[in-house]
């Protein structure tokens, strides 16, 4: 894969990405984050549009208030990952703007005043379900060929699929459902834009793909752990990532059982074939 990479941007500066698009990034970076959230403000017709409030920090949540004048016609939510919503109630009570999100909420101290669907369109964006990274992800369409990605796809990393709300079968008929798509540029909720997206969506396809059939080839060699299959998969991984991709690996072993390839025993799993014979 050939990700792109960008200088640290300005903090507590709102950026224009496209006409009527600021981008802030939130200063929690990491290695699951790069620079930190990206938070959107939004020029739409029925007013200011702020998607994703980013991280519980004060600093960010007083930019994103000097930015919009804490006047926002509308809270939108692409997923409820902490780093994603933890600045929602801040945001909430200092503007007392609604928030639309997916219909149904995974995280037990959420739901949205304005419930979203597949295709919903709300202050000229469209919903666009794609569960996998997340069961409550939505993409935003937004004018000529613009969507607002969040987590699906990113341009400086692929993305953690980690059960049991991750979804690996999701995630791959989520890329699938973009690639039918004709977005010009894609804006992520980490890192920077991706212009010319569709030929990324297919390599983050075939990466995913190839991942999978290493697994089934490890397996057809014997019995292993998702530990050892991370240990034999991604030998070279930044020692902070490898819990990530034992998530990962677990994933696709869920999806490969879904589809009758591989099989649990224990904490053990085997390719299906081989337990034929055992």
């Amino acid at each position: 894969m050939a990700f792109l990479t960008e200088p640290e941007p300005r903090r507590g500066t709102a950026l224009a990405v496209l006409p009527g698009v600021r981008r802030i990034v939130a200063a929690n970076p990491g290695p699951m984050t790069y620079h930190g959230t990206n938070t959107y403000l939004i020029e739409t017709p029925d007013g200011l549009i702020l998607l994703d409030p980013g991280p519980d920090d004060d600093a960010h949540v007083a930019a994103l208030l000097a930015a919009s004048g804490g006047k926002l016609a509308m809270i939108l939510l692409s997923h409820t990952h902490i780093d994603h919503i933890g600045a929602l109630a801040a945001l909430r009570a200092a503007t007392g703007a609604p928030v639309a999100a997916y219909k149904t909420s995974p995280h037990p101290d959420f739901s949205p005043d304005i419930p979203l669907d597949d295709g919903d369109a709300v202050a000229g964006l469209t919903a666009v379900h794609t569960p996998g990274h997340a069961p409550d992800h939505l993409c935003f369409a937004f004018g000529a060929g613009i969507l607002f990605s969040a987590d699906h796809v990113m341009a400086w990393s692929t993305s953690v699929v980690s059960p049991p709300t991750g979804d690996m079968a999701a995630y791959f008929a989520s890329l699938r459902r973009l690639l039918a798509r004709d977005d010009r540029v894609y804006l992520p909720g980490h890192g920077p834009a991706l212009s010319d997206p569709q030929p990324y969506v297919r390599d983050l396809l075939a990466h995913r793909i190839a991942r999978e059939n290493a697994i089934a080839a490890a397996l057809a060699q014997g019995p292993a752990d998702t530990h050892a299959l991370m240990e034999a998969l991604y030998s070279k991984l930044d020692p902070m990532l490898r819990r990530a991709a034992e998530r990962n690996v677990l994933a696709h072993l869920l999806k490969l059982e879904s589809e009758g390839r591989v099989l649990r025993d224990g904490s053990e799993w085997r390719a299906e074939h081989a337990a034929a014979r055992a």
